[in-house]
């Protein structure tokens, strides 16, 4: 990966060297370019951790009572593309996943919901989901507060380069999603440069948050005794589910497991193929609703991809619990959650350090602020975790935290970053705003 860095390019991806701007240079390539030995590489991954996490040894026993599995689904592969063996910017696998695999993933999460435990789990979650884009609205601008007193020069620059602007973007992106970082690109519009650091910031300093909650999903009830919450609620939710599950199994037949397939992908192309009318008609009718990101494919594939699923758990569909629905889903969230970690390079971080000093610090108040609301509050784990990652993450990952407490919860993930899309372009101009009096104030 070649990453810009002051007045040279660096690359970390064998060993550091620098040479003037002008020099043409090209991206060094992964060991494995094939996307196909790439997938072969991550499933292979997968199932070594799966394997040796069920394994009764002694060693691996101790070692996963404190390294959940999912964490090292995620972080095994951003090693292995930190390192050069494979590459997430080169690889089209995320696109794949995240486009087929999760909507899919989400009509079998979907299939078997008890609408009735679901509101059982009460205002707590909303309460936490929205601690998480206050934290995300004040941790911006104390971030650049913080900063400008020592580092200066990191929350600088004017015009288009102005810091602030680039910052907006993440904004939207940690508060909605892609469609609302493109929309606070367009407002603020921060050079080209200035874009493509803040988009490693995003990306770095997301999913090493998105690490940090899916270890503490691995130690949810240890951190709810000592935060003295009852996740009593989550619990009935999860057994009910489980429940349920255990009266309608069965050994599935070839054409129960075709059947299966087809209710996932089936779902998943019309969820597309509607997403490809509705978005552009909304873009072109309708165009002031782009503020509420309604004219994103990608949300509309998702909003639709989980409606279905709902409808179908209203029909005898929902008996494909009994074949293995749940168990799909989360084989498919297990991909994505792997081409997730490949997109992430931790090397970059020495690129631009006091940008993602910036970024640390932001996302450092975010998680603090949610942490001091769930023990006033007494909220569950689950809620901080699935609150603040339907804010940084969005739709394609606050799915996976959810499902890592259990795959019936992967839903509540869902209709919270749907909410967080509404609000990603209005607090993000807000947060855009403050930061730009704190920035050009110092």
């Amino acid at each position: 990966m070649i990453f810009y860095g002051g007045n040279c390019f660096i690359s970390f991806r064998t060993f550091p060297f620098c040479i003037p701007m002008n020099d043409q240079i090209a991206p060094a390539s992964p060991l494995f370019t094939n996307d196909a030995v790439v997938l072969g590489i991550l499933m292979g991954v997968l199932a070594l951790i799966f394997y040796t996490s069920s394994n009764s040894a002694p060693f691996w026993k101790k070692f996963y009572k404190y390294v959940p599995s999912i964490l090292l689904c995620y972080f095994i592969p951003s090693l292995l593309n930190s390192f050069g063996i494979i590459s997430g910017d080169q690889s089209i696998l995320y696109t794949v996943a995240s486009q087929y695999l999760l909507p899919a993933s989400l009509v079998y999460f979907t299939l078997s919901i008890d609408y009735k435990a679901i509101a059982r789990l009460g205002p707590k979650a909303v309460i936490m989901f929205l601690t998480g884009t206050l934290g995300i609205m004040i941790g911006g601008p104390l971030a650049i507060l913080i900063v400008s007193a020592f580092m200066p020069e990191a929350v600088g620059g004017s015009g288009p380069d102005a810091v602030w602007r680039g910052l907006s973007t993440i904004a939207g992106s940690w508060i909605g999603g892609g469609a609302n970082q493109t929309a606070l690109k367009e407002v603020f519009q921060p050079s080209d440069q200035l874009f493509s650091a803040v988009i490693a910031v995003d990306v770095i300093c997301a999913n090493l948050w998105l690490a940090v909650l899916l270890y503490g999903a691995g130690r949810a009830k240890e951190l709810d005794a000592r935060m003295g919450a009852d996740a009593s609620d989550i619990e009935v939710v999860r057994k009910k589910i489980e429940d349920f599950s255990l009266s309608v199994a069965r050994i599935p037949s070839l054409t129960d497991l075709i059947v299966l397939a087809a209710a996932g992908f089936c779902a998943m192309g019309l969820s597309h193929a509607l997403a490809d009318f509705i978005a552009p008609w909304i873009a072109v009718h309708l165009p002031q609703l782009e503020r509420f990101s309604l004219t994103s494919k990608f949300f509309w594939v998702v909003v639709i991809a989980t409606t279905i699923g709902m409808l179908l758990s209203l029909t005898k569909a929902k008996n494909l619990e009994g074949v293995g629905a749940s168990k799909m889903g989360s084989l498919l969230l297990y991909i994505l959650v792997a081409t997730i970690g490949m997109k992430m390079d931790t090397l970059s971080i020495f690129s631009n350090p006091g940008l993602f000093l910036i970024g640390f610090i932001w996302i450092s108040v975010h998680g603090l602020l949610l942490m001091i609301v769930a023990k006033l509050i007494k909220a569950p784990f689950f809620f901080t975790a699935v609150g603040s990652q339907a804010n940084v993450g969005g739709a394609a990952s606050a799915p996976i935290v959810a499902a890592a407490f259990h795959p019936a919860l992967a839903p509540v993930g869902v209709l919270l970053s749907v909410l967080g899309y509404a609000l990603g372009t209005y607090c993000g101009y807000l947060t855009a705003l403050l930061m730009q009096l704190i920035a050009e104030g110092v």
